[in-house]
C-alpha cells in the first residue's frame, strides 16, 4: 500500500510536545524547536543500484549495479561504500539559507531528501561527496511523508541500495550526512525502537512508524541515509529531540521501504495520493477524559467530522471515540495516522468506535485527501 495520512489538528498537549521534538536545517535563520530534524549528508559509498525487487525510483530506468555486491566488513568499510552516495543539500529562500542532506536515489540525477529541508526554497544546490556542486530543481515532494525527490542534469551518479525490510532492534545504525554544516560527518549507533511516532501538532499530521536510533542526529542531517551493517539504506533520518528536551541520543528516521514507495510514486506521478477519513481527531489525556467523563484515555477521539467527507457519509460522529480500524487496535492519534497510511483511496475499513457508552462498528469507504 502507498504510505497515506489523514490531516489532522493534534490537542495543544501534543503540539507543545512536537515543539521540542526536532531541528531544522543548520541554517543561522532556522528555529532549533522545529519539529523536523534536517540531516545533511555526504555519505562514502560505491553507490550499487539496488536488485530488482528492491526497488529505487523508476523501476524503467537504467542502473548500474555490481552483480554481487560485497558486505561491508566494518564501520570504515561501510563509510566508503556509501559515501559517494551521500550528499549534501543547500536549501536557499526569502529567510535564509539552510542545510540539509540527500541521498542518491538512482542514477538518472535523482536524489531523495526530507521535504522539510527544501520547502520554500528558491534556488538549490546539491555537493556531492567530491566536493563537486551542482544545481538542483524539485521534481516532487509530499509533505505528509516529509520526503522529496530532487534532480541534478547529471546522469550515472553511484545510487544507494535502499533496504527492502525493516532492521530488527540492536541492529547497527550508521547516520551519514551534513549536520552543522560539517560534510561528510558519519556516527554510529543501533536501531534502538520500530514503529515510532512523533507528533507535529495542528498544522501537519504527525510522523508515525519510525526508526528510532541512538546514532546521534543534529541539524542538517535531515534527508541523510542511516545505514545498516549490510551497506543499505535502512532509512532516511528526519527528527531528533534535543538535550533540552530531555534526551540523550534519540532520533529518528523514515524507514527505506516508506521512502521507495514515496519516491517511487513521486516519480511516476509527481504526487503521492493519500486515503482520507474526513475527521478531525484529538488525543485523550486524563484531564479530557474527566472533563467530558469519557470511559477510557485510549483511542483517538473524533473532534469533528468534516461535511460530505468519508466520514460523514459512513455516519462517524463528533465524541466518538475510534478504539479499533482495519482490524488494528487504536489507543492514539498516532496509530489512526499509522493505518490510514497503509490504506489506498477506495479502500474500505471497518472502524470500531464508542459512542454513548455503547460499542459501534462502521464501514468507511476511504476517500482521496484533497490538496
Amino acid at each position: 500500500m502507498r504510505p497515506a495520512r489523514i490531516r489532522a489538528a493534534a490537542l495543544a498537549a501534543a503540539a507543545a510536545l512536537a515543539l521540542g521534538l526536532g531541528a531544522g536545517c543548520s541554517g543561522s535563520d532556522e528555529p532549533e524547536s522545529a519539529a523536523t530534524a534536517e540531516p545533511a549528508a555526504t555519505a562514502t559509498a560505491p553507490g550499487a543500484a539496488a536488485p530488482p525487487g528492491t526497488g529505487n525510483g523508476n523501476p524503467d530506468a537504467p542502473v548500474t549495479s555490481p552483480a554481487t555486491p560485497v558486505a561491508p566488513t566494518g564501520i570504515p568499510e561501510l563509510v566508503e561504500r556509501l559515501q559517494p552516495s551521500v550528499v549534501a543539500i543547500i536549501a536557499r529562500g526569502a529567510v535564509g539559507e539552510g542545510e540539509g542532506s540527500g541521498v542518491i536515489y538512482d542514477a538518472e540525477g535523482r536524489i531523495v531528501t526530507n521535504n522539510h529541508v527544501i520547502e520554500g526554497a528558491q534556488r538549490i544546490t546539491v555537493v556531492l561527496a567530491s566536493g563537486e556542486r551542482l544545481a538542483a530543481r524539485v521534481r516532487a515532494a509530499d509533505a505528509d511523508s516529509d520526503l522529496a525527490v530532487l534532480e541534478v542534469d547529471r546522469q550515472g551518479l553511484p545510487p544507494a541500495e535502499f533496504a527492502a525490510r525493516l532492521p530488527r532492534v540492536g541492529e547497527l545504525a550508521v547516520a551519514m550526512g551534513n549536520p552543522l554544516g560539517f560534510e561528510n560527518s558519519v556516527t554510529a549507533g543501533i536501531v534502538s525502537g520500530l514503529n515510532r511516532s512523533l507528533p507535529t501538532g495542528a498544522t501537519t499530521p504527525p510522523l508515525v512508524d519510525l526508526l528510532q536510533t541512538d546514532a546521534a542526529i543534529s541539524p542538517g542531517n535531515s534527508g541523510g541515509a542511516l545505514v545498516g551493517s549490510g551497506g543499505e539504506v535502512i532509512g532516511i533520518n528526519v527528527a531528533y529531540i534535543p538535550p533540552q528536551g530531555g534526551a540523550v541520543s534519540i532520533g529518528f528516521a523514515i524507514p527505506a521501504p516508506e521512502v521507495v514507495a514515496v519516491a517511487d510514486e513521486l516519480i511516476a506521478t509527481g504526487r503521492v495520493r493519500h486515503a482520507y477519513l474526513g475527521v478531525e481527531p484529538a488525543a485523550i489525556t486524563a484531564a479530557i477524559a474527566e472533563q467530558f467523563d469519557l470511559p477510557t484515555e485510549r483511542g483517538a477521539l473524533v473532534a469533528r467530522v468534516y461535511a460530505r467527507t468519508p466520514a460523514a457519509r459512513a455516519g462517524v460522529r463528533p465524541g466518538d471515540i475510534i478504539v479499533g480500524a482495519a482490524g488494528r487496535r487504536i489507543e492514539s492519534v498516532e496509530d489512526l495516522f499509522a493505518v490510514l497510511r497503509d490504506q489506498d483511496p477506495g479502500d474500505e475499513i471497518t472502524l470500531r468506535a464508542l459512542r454513548d457508552g455503547r460499542d459501534v462498528e462502521v464501514d468507511v469507504t476511504l476517500g482521496e485527501r484533497p490538496d
